[in-house]
């Protein structure tokens, strides 16, 4: 037997470990070379491709992974980021710029009707902007205008608690009132039975936003009062069914409502869409001066008056003066001018 030599038949256990790729049995009919790529490049996915082709081809498989196109996000996965974005930005609004009510009563008809749903304004309180005269403004119960209402449980009430605090529906445990703002502190405002509502003396034509067919202070006539300062004189424009300030005068702040209470200004009318609509100041208002502005006139020409009486009152004490000093001369002269003379 001769050592180290070995038949052809053994060629195929040699050919996977020869470098280059190349078999020992090349040219052998019964192993013939599998034909490669055009360019003499080996292919990269060849089961029978030997380690050093694996490494050449793993930059190729790289770039190849980075060229792909990154996999979008599930849909579901994106959605509660979504929601939580959504949920902030409502209540960021809600805080700082508008939120909605419900009007739940027919206090303020036909301005508003039961069921409206209305946008209050609660940026411009912000900037230190107090309600004025004519504006239908939301407060919060100043104490005793309404009465207390049990919370309702299940699930309904869950759920309109939940889109409460986000600001997509009222709450049912906030004790709020809608009205119309008819004087502000320092304003005098008053009314007789079948009379006109009377501000600073000046009469309202309401018949803008009255109720058809109410009268402006229907069976709650009320003497002159004095709004103090910091407070308002609210009313519903639907004057007999509106428990407004008329009718709260025995409780502290005699009927008005503190500035600080006021949750902020309605200013549309959103919901339903047949009713959308602002909510103006009405032009009856436009008239009415404030009671510091009535007192201008005579404020002025008490001032202007003031040099005057103090000119005219020295110029007569000058000629008081001079004319008591002439009653002293006089004697003193005669008596001069009748002495003898020395020669």
């Amino acid at each position: 037997m001769a050592v180290g030599a070995r038949s052809g038949a053994e060629g195929p256990e040699e050919g996977p470990v020869t470098p280059g790729g190349e078999a020992s049995g090349e040219g052998s009919p019964e192993y013939p070379r599998s034909p490669g790529p055009p360019g003499g490049a080996s292919g990269d996915a060849d089961p029978g491709e030997p380690a050093a082709s694996d490494d050449a081809a793993s930059p190729r498989r790289a770039r190849r992974r980075r060229q792909q196109p990154a996999r979008q996000r599930s849909f579901w996965k994106e959605l509660p980021i979504l929601v939580g974005i959504a949920i902030v930005l409502a209540l960021l609004i809600k805080t700082f710029l508008v939120q909605a009510f419900s009007i739940p009563s027919n206090s303020m008809q036909d301005t508003l009707q039961q069921g409206d749903r209305v946008l209050v304004d609660k940026l411009t309180p912000w900037f230190g902007n107090d309600p004025e005269r004519g504006e239908v403004v939301v407060f919060h119960d100043p104490g005793g205008w309404l009465e207390e209402t049990p919370s309702a449980g299940g699930p309904g009430a869950a759920v309109q608690s939940a889109l409460s605090f986000i600001g997509l529906m009222p709450s049912a445990e906030d004790q709020d009132l809608i009205k119309r703002v008819i004087a502000v502190g320092g304003d005098t405002v008053e009314c007789q039975e079948d009379g006109p509502v009377l501000v600073n003396g000046e009469a309202l034509d309401e018949s803008e936003y009255l109720f058809p067919g109410n009268t402006p202070c229907g069976d709650r006539g009320f003497t002159r009062f004095t709004v103090p300062e910091g407070r308002l004189w609210v009313m519903g424009d639907h004057r007999q069914d509106s428990l407004d300030s008329r009718y709260h005068q025995n409780l502290p702040g005699g009927g008005t409502v503190s500035e600080d209470d006021v949750v902020g200004r309605a200013i549309v009318v959103a919901w339903p869409v047949n009713r959308w609509s602002f909510l103006p100041v009405p032009g009856a208002f436009d008239s009415v001066g404030s009671a510091a502005a009535g007192l201008a006139p005579s404020g002025l020409g008490l001032a202007g008056a003031l040099p005057l009486v103090l000119w005219r009152r020295r110029r007569l004490l000058r000629r008081e003066v001079a004319a008591e000093a002439a009653a002293v001369e006089a004697p003193a002269a005669e008596a001069a001018a009748g002495a003898p003379r020395a020669d």
